[in-house]
């Protein structure tokens, strides 16, 4: 009689397999030097960017989040945009020397890497991982949320062909075909996977982090916008609903509330009216609230990725068809009020405080309720509070007069390109920065030496060994003999 493997056992032996198959193809792989690297990178970014509109109506049909437009526009941004910021960097052999201090810095990869890819944003995750892992010289193996299984496959092989086709090892990128919780846990804990990115909720960025291995991490995001009484104020309105609405709000860096200043809330509140917005009134509130939370007190997984229309249907309450965010007025922080929480989809919190201090006290209160070292906006043209608020708030990115969706992610600003923000150590992260090849590489450093040991020496015992008694000026025989004796032992003791 034939039995069929259980599903977690066959899940299991595919880490197994795909881990073998990897350190094999990463050890080929980092005798390639960097020209050779560089070039198997531009060409995995040219066939992503040329799938970008497919995989983009793959992703939106499979998990139903978001919108093809702008899943395609993060396509482009995780392929062409971030092969253009990373295409010059040195990470193979020699990467930095600096003769004046006799230093050589040498890039190292890590080896095998565990990509954990979320359902949000899965395929220019996918794509983002696999160019910024190769480009540092390694090999990354892809754990997928199984409901978005499908479109990851197929980045996936679209990218294993471009490596086939150019006579580079194939199992330099690979995916868990049969996703599992004891998959995943099993390709963190591997012996021979050198790194974890993580990417998703948190649960799945603490199991990372306990696991033993190595993690880049980041959760949610809870990014609060600040609006201060001397910004445009309809610029601010239509940069803060430009990010909040791209791709129905899936991003983690997108904006989850607005806080503003008394003196401007009527002008602040008019201007996101005329540009399409509505103000639930008490009674739309409480259903909202109902939708946003499931009775556990989560995320209610159906709203995310949601248009504003479709979740004033599913709150069964009436707002213009053409609304593009739904905004409740908002007092508290936390729990029990829904409102306050990241919430993935064109919904905002909108906050009125007196003057631009409580206007940051409740920034960071709002990052406390999760979003802790992750990303804040401030809409400001004074520069003393707009660096206030640099130094105050336990966020890793401020983002300045920008939407924190896109300048999070350094599509309308300098950042580094990236789908990974890291959240520092507040929030519970290795790291603070936009994650690129350079966190993916270890540097060893050759260093020639500069001085002696000698040299190291106290001062004050370098001086006084130095210091030789001048002999022809002693008179006295007996100190004379003393004098020359104590030299003696002193040369005996060297």
């Amino acid at each position: 009689m034939e039995y069929e493997m259980d599903k977690d056992l066959r899940s299991l032996q595919i880490v197994r397999d795909l881990v073998k198959k990897a350190k094999i193809a990463q050890k080929m792989f980092r005798e390639y030097d960097q020209i050779h690297v560089d070039f198997i990178v531009d060409e995995l970014a040219k066939a992503a960017e040329k799938n970008s509109v497919k995989l983009a109506e793959m992703a939106v049909s499979e998990t139903g989040y978001g919108n093809v437009k702008d899943k395609t526009t993060k396509n482009v941004f995780a392929s062409r945009i971030l092969h253009e910021y990373i295409k010059n960097m040195k990470t193979i052999g020699v990467i930095h020397e600096d003769e004046q201090h006799g230093i050589v810095e040498i890039g190292v990869p890590f080896g095998v890497i565990a990509g954990l890819v979320p359902s949000t944003n899965p395929t220019s995750t996918a794509i983002y991982k696999a160019l910024i892992s190769l480009k540092a010289g390694n090999a990354i193996i892809f754990s997928p949320h199984p409901a978005a299984l499908c479109c990851i496959m197929e980045v996936v092989d679209i990218l294993r062909e471009t490596l086939k086709k150019n006579g580079f090892p194939e199992d330099l990128i690979s995916c868990i075909s049969v996703p599992t919780m004891e998959a995943t846990d099993a390709l963190m804990k591997h012996q021979d996977v050198s790194l974890i990115l993580a990417t998703g909720g948190s649960a799945m960025v603490r199991a990372a982090y306990s696991s033993g291995t190595p993690a880049l991490g980041v959760g949610p995001g809870n990014v609060p916008a600040f609006i201060e009484k001397t910004a445009d104020i309809k610029m601010a309105v239509s940069r803060i609903i430009a990010g909040k609405i791209f791709d129905n709000g899936v991003i983690c860096a997108s904006e989850q509330a607005v806080v503003v200043e008394r003196e401007i809330y009527k002008e602040v509140k008019k201007e996101f009216i005329n540009q399409g917005c509505y103000f639930v009134n008490e009674e739309e509130k409480l259903k909202m609230e109902k939708i946003i939370d499931t009775p556990y007190g989560s995320l209610n997984a159906k709203i995310v990725g949601k248009t504003a229309s479709q979740l004033a249907d599913m709150a069964k309450i009436e707002v213009p068809e053409d609304t593009k965010i739904i905004i409740a007025e908002e007092t508290g922080v936390g729990k029990g009020y829904p409102f306050s929480r990241e919430k993935l989809s064109p919904i905002l919190a909108f906050y009125v405080e007196d003057d631009w201090k409580k206007g940051c006290d409740k920034c960071i209160e709002l990052l406390d309720y999760g979003g802790m070292g992750h990303t804040l906006g401030i809409h400001s043209n004074d520069k003393d509070i707009i660096m206030e608020f640099a130094l105050r708030k336990p966020a890793s990115r401020i983002i300045v007069n920008s939407p924190t969706t896109h300048g999070a992610i350094g599509a309308t600003t300098n950042l580094a390109p990236a789908l990974t923000l890291g959240c520092g150590a507040v929030g519970g992260s290795a790291t603070s920065d936009n994650v690129s090849p350079m966190n993916l590489i270890n540097i060893r450093r050759l260093a020639y030496g500069k001085s002696e040991a000698e040299d190291l020496k106290p001062r004050e015992l370098v001086n006084s060994s130095c210091q030789t008694p001048n002999i022809s000026q002693i008179n006295d025989t007996e100190k004379l003999v003393k004098t020359v004796v104590d030299l003696l032992m002193k040369q005996l003791s060297h």
